[in-house]
């Protein structure tokens, strides 16, 4: 047991830094000496940790590749040249070195530094840094526009070996292979495993042979005698040029380490590995890379270490750690745990760790459905976008018992838009098998899980919000709900609201302010998105002249079905009158989660606004919104 300060009662000592304190732009730094660099990397590594602790995010991938980062721009000439970065949390030595020093320190803040590049933010950041896996191919499209345009601008993309679990990484290595344009690919391997195996011992190390290969192997020298061994050869004979290549494929596969030959396979020179945290080491092969213009895409290996620099063993992440891995990667449960109450909607869950392979995190499930299990597919609502191909073609076009639990749905907080699960109630609901709910607390979510578990013939999805709660039921308590079924909290006889998950909070909230003004609010929680509460609808538009329904999820989704069926019932040729309330048509920059519900006008002060609006009393509107 222990209490945990607020972020404003955190206390860190900030370290001097004066030689960072002297860079304004990452230009400077092709005049620093290798000691300069090394300090330059210590005092970075310090200003990381010092915003880690106010600010509470992640922060260990950053420490890891600041020497990486620094050697990137000591190397090439952003924002000349394109440096694309795979993963947010390890840009934060970027930003510092471009300008938002600054910015950085106020993460969670509204109108401050995205936690994730951004091409809006600054044009040291080449493209977007969000979900991962995407900078191979960004930047072989940048390679490939830079080679029609008859330019020579260098390409470098960093991707982690967390981003190789996902296809598209490997999807653009293999164009890049095949349209052998010139780019570098930096794989950042800091080391992890989803599943680590202690009889595995001890990790990769960088020995001073292997640095010394890997500058061999990047020399231009090198390079330039192996390409004109592999032109004698050709004009030799196609066996003979076939032979030289599985000679090379082979002495090189022995050099390197296990799975080198993998890049190889799809057409990248691989180089490495080399240590990550040793800056010269690392200039002196990008330098190599950087020095030819012709040789096609190149994958540095570079090892790095997240813990080095830490020396005063606090982990400033804390429990957020914990909580941050399971938004951040998808997979399932066979049964749901009981071992104690929860902290969080994510604590309910037992899980297989599949990573950021959202395709085959559903498509594993619906074979474990088919195997006779019942798999429920935990995954952020936005990571989830990117698998719903197979959400259609392999779950729901065949019928298949798969119970999506859609985490971090809704606004996100400091996140911002990149992490923003704003979308899945319309991509989701409007799926023919498919059966869409939201609860609208802790114990409603208790019910929920319950309910998906007895669904055995069609797939099922519930969504809720990032954060703590309060579990008041048992897990293994909760009482399934009768499908497409909502109710009644608090019966009014002026306007009615119909809220779908969380939003019914803030319809209660709207509900009590109205009461002070005499205005008296009928609030129903619909559960269901699909299929809808018929009967419940009908009762609320013969009893009431106005319905407004609430959710946290943009246009097309659970307002649109309601007006739907609305519409088609004849109810909207009486003298009901229905407004939706939902997300605005645009993307809502990172704030605190307060301040987003505000821009967004989804608190209870907005709902009741709405309504003495809708009844005519714009004064008493504007009075309640000061």
């Amino acid at each position: 047991m222990g209490a945990l300060p607020e972020d404003s009662e955190f206390f860190w000592e900030k370290e001097p830094t004066p030689v960072l304190d002297t860079l304004e732009t990452p230009a400077q730094l092709k005049k620093f000496s290798s000691k300069e660099l090394k300090l330059l990397a210590e005092e970075i590594r310090s200003e990381i940790l010092y915003i880690a602790s106010r600010a509470g995010r992640p922060f260990k991938a950053s420490v890891g590749v600041v020497e990486l980062t620094l050697a990137i721009h000591y190397v090439f000439n952003a924002p000349v040249d394109r440096i694309l970065w795979d993963v947010g949390e390890q840009t934060y030595a970027h930003k510092i070195l471009t300008g938002r020093r600054s910015l950085i320190h106020s993460l969670k803040q509204k109108n401050d530094t995205s936690v994730f590049t951004s091409r809006l933010e600054s044009e040291y950041d080449a493209f977007g840094a969000g979900h991962g896996s995407n900078s191979v191919s960004a930047g072989l499209g940048m390679a490939v526009a830079r080679d029609l345009k008859g330019k020579k601008e260098r390409i470098v993309t960093v991707i982690s070996n967390w981003s190789t679990m996902a296809g598209q990484v490997y999807e653009g290595m293999s164009n890049a292979g095949y349209l052998d344009s010139n780019m570098v690919v930096i794989l950042n391997d800091s080391r992890h495993s989803l599943h680590p195996n202690p009889d595995e011992g001890q990790k990769m190390t960088v020995s001073s042979l292997s640095s010394i290969l890997s500058k061999i192997q990047s020399s231009k020298y090198f390079r330039r005698f192996r390409e004109v061994a592999k032109g004698l050869t050709k004009r030799i004979g196609k066996g003979m040029y076939e032979l030289a290549a599985k000679i090379d494929e082979y002495a090189r596969g022995m050099l390197g380490p296990s799975g080198a030959t993998l890049f190889e396979e799809l057409g990248l020179y691989y180089i490495g590995p080399v240590d990550g945290n040793n800056i010269e080491d690392l200039i002196c092969v990008l330098n190599e890379v950087a020095s030819l213009d012709s040789t096609g895409p190149v994958l540095v290996h570079v090892i790095t270490e997240e813990a080095i620099g830490n020396a005063s063993g606090i982990d400033v992440e804390g429990q957020a750690v914990k909580q941050q891995v399971v938004h951040k990667t998808p997979g399932y449960i066979s049964e749901s745990s009981t071992a104690g109450l929860s902290r969080t909607y994510n604590d309910c869950f037992r899980f297989f760790d599949v990573g950021m392979a959202e395709q085959h995190a559903v498509t594993f499930a619906a074979g474990l459905s088919c195997g006779g299990f019942k798999p429920f597919c935990i995954i952020p609502s936005t990571f989830l976008q990117r698998a719903y191909d197979q959400v259609i073609q392999d779950v729901d076009l065949q019928r298949i018992p798969v119970r999506f639990a859609i985490t971090d749905a809704g606004l996100v907080g400091s996140d911002g838009p990149v992490r923003c699960g704003a979308f899945d109630i319309a991509f989701m609901a409007c799926l023919p098998n498919m059966i869409v709910m939201a609860p609208s607390d802790e114990d409603e979510l208790v019910r929920m899980v319950a309910t998906a578990a007895q669904i055995n013939d069609r797939p099922v999805c519930f969504r809720f919000p990032r954060g703590a709660i309060t579990l008041n039921t048992p897990l293994y308590s909760g009482v399934p709900l009768e499908i497409g079924k909502g109710r009644v909290l608090a019966d009014g006889e002026d306007v009615a609201l119909l809220g779908y998950g969380v939003m019914v909070q803030h319809c209660l909230k709207a509900r009590a302010l109205l009461a002070h003004l005499g205005v008296q609010v009928t609030v129903a929680d619909a559960r269901f998105c699909k299929p809808l509460d018929i009967e419940l609808l009908r009762r609320l538009c013969v009893d009431h002249k106005f319905l407004i329904t609430v959710e946290e999820g943009t246009v097309g989704g659970f307002g649109s079905h309601v007006a739907q069926f609305m519409a088609l019932d004849g109810l909207l040729d009486g003298g009901i009158k229905w407004r939706p309330i939902v997300l605005p048509d645009s993307y809502i920059e990172g704030a605190s989660p307060k301040e987003q519900l505000e821009m967004a006008g989804l608190t209870g002060h907005h709902i009741a606004a709405t309504i003495l609006n809708i009844l005519g009393r714009a004064r008493d509107a504007l009075l309640l919104m000061r």
